[in-house]
């Protein structure tokens, strides 16, 4: 909860509302999900959401849960994502999957926890649909030169319920 976040924590999500928040579409309007019960939900149709503020480097820790009635297999069982950081419109860019693995087999670079068909994560680290999980994530921002190419690559070491599913 925002009450256990380290006292220089920017909380993003209070419980109560998405006043952080914007419509990625367009950042002047604001995020269309649902919030309900100190839980923010997935309202399709309406887009990702993104920060309002704008990081490079950071450190972030995130709470999420598929449904515990979720169907379907694959990629089609509470598949979402949180972007690290956006390279360009729609879904370009680093992103750290969000998908039921507990029991469910995917391409080994799209699984929870994988850095969305990039990097494969160390371990399966998967609840039971229905169960709250975390990531705590550390992102360190890639750099570019003038001419738009990479300078030093982006870096993310990350825990998901407490273990290590990616490491620099």
């Amino acid at each position: 909860s925002a009450h256990d976040a380290p006292s220089d924590a920017i909380v993003l999500f209070d419980g109560k509302n998405l006043n952080e928040w914007a419509s990625t579409k367009d950042t002047t309007k604001p995020a269309m999900w649902t919030v309900a019960k100190k839980s923010i939900t997935v309202k399709k149709g309406t887009g990702n959401i993104q920060t309002k503020k704008m990081f490079t480097d950071y450190q972030l820790h995130i709470e999420w849960r598929i449904p515990a009635n979720i169907t379907g297999s694959g990629q089609a069982r509470g598949n979402s994502g949180v972007f690290l950081a956006a390279t360009g419109p729609g879904d370009e860019g680093y992103e750290i999957q969000v998908l039921d693995n507990y029991d469910n087999k995917t391409y080994v670079n799209g699984q929870a926890a994988s850095i969305y068909k990039q990097s494969i994560p160390l371990a399966n680290a998967c609840k039971k649909p229905g169960e709250w999980q975390s990531y705590d994530i550390v992102w360190t921002a890639p750099r570019f030169n003038d001419d738009g190419t990479i300078k030093t690559n982006g870096r993310i070491t990350a825990l998901q319920n407490g273990v290590l599913v990616q490491n620099n």
